[in-house]
């Protein structure tokens, strides 16, 4: 099924039947991706004295419960309210969905301090699109270890301030990136691109998101794609979400 879209004043053809979802979702059959020192999640029945909701046990449903966190266990997307005093919920400030956007691969460069970065030289080069709105930031090499990656204590690679700070004045609104932060590990709290890509210190980009903890397979390849940026309704600074990308037919 194709579908017409008009963006600044040109017709882009999609075809809806063939999705590219780049999300990593909860799944306890394998190792489960984990970060920032938690436990893994959990999915279990609810118990309500004898009765156990699991159809294997007896139930006429399966009625579970399920613990996680959405910084830590899935792919998930983020508004300022994630650093602010203030509460910003991304339920009620990421009110559209279907953007233009523009995958990009980068190699990260490698500090004298043992780091792994993502320059503002690195994205400046190989952003091809005009007047994109989300930018999806694939990290060489890639593998589908991603899905699976324990990454506390080990340091990821990261964006450096300018980066962030580049992208902001490119007017992008969202950011999505298949690490578990846009910014290092452990920086004392300082949270340099969170801070720089929300404008923290002037007008707060309220509209303006930050989605971690995608995997981009291979297959597909950097260019200009459809992003629908789909989220989970939760009242809160984060939730799950589904990032599905649409090839441009022309």
């Amino acid at each position: 099924m194709k579908a017409s879209i008009e963006y600044n004043e040109q017709q882009y053809s999609i075809d809806l039947s063939e999705p590219l979802d780049i999300s990593i979702p909860i799944d306890l059959s394998k190792q489960c991706l984990n970060a920032w020192y938690i436990d893994d999640p959990k999915i279990s029945p609810v118990v309500l004295g004898d009765w156990i909701g699991s159809v294997e046990q007896g139930a006429d449903v399966n009625f579970n419960n399920i613990a996680f966190n959405p910084h830590a266990h899935i792919t998930h997307t983020e508004c300022a309210g994630h650093i602010t005093k203030e509460f910003y919920s991304i339920n009620k400030n990421l009110n559209t969905f279907f953007f233009f956007a523009e995958v990009i691969s980068v190699s990260p460069k490698e500090t004298p301090n043992g780091d792994s970065v993502i320059t503002k030289k690195a994205i400046q080069s190989l952003i091809d699109t005009k007047d994109i709105e989300a930018i999806i930031i694939r990290t060489l090499p890639n593998t589908d270890k991603k899905k699976t990656t324990r990454y506390s204590n080990t340091n990821p690679p990261y964006l450096l301030e300018e980066a962030t700070e580049y992208l902001k004045e490119k007017g992008i609104k969202h950011l999505l990136i298949d690490l578990p932060s846009v910014d290092k590990e452990k920086d004392e709290g300082k949270l340099l691109c969170h801070n720089s890509f929300w404008n923290t210190q002037g007008e707060i980009r309220l509209d303006a998101t930050i989605t971690e903890f995608i995997y981009i397979p291979d297959n597909i390849k950097d260019g200009a794609y459809f992003l629908n940026l789909m989220v989970a309704p939760f009242e809160n600074d984060a939730t799950p979400s589904k990032p599905v990308l649409y090839r441009i037919l022309h």
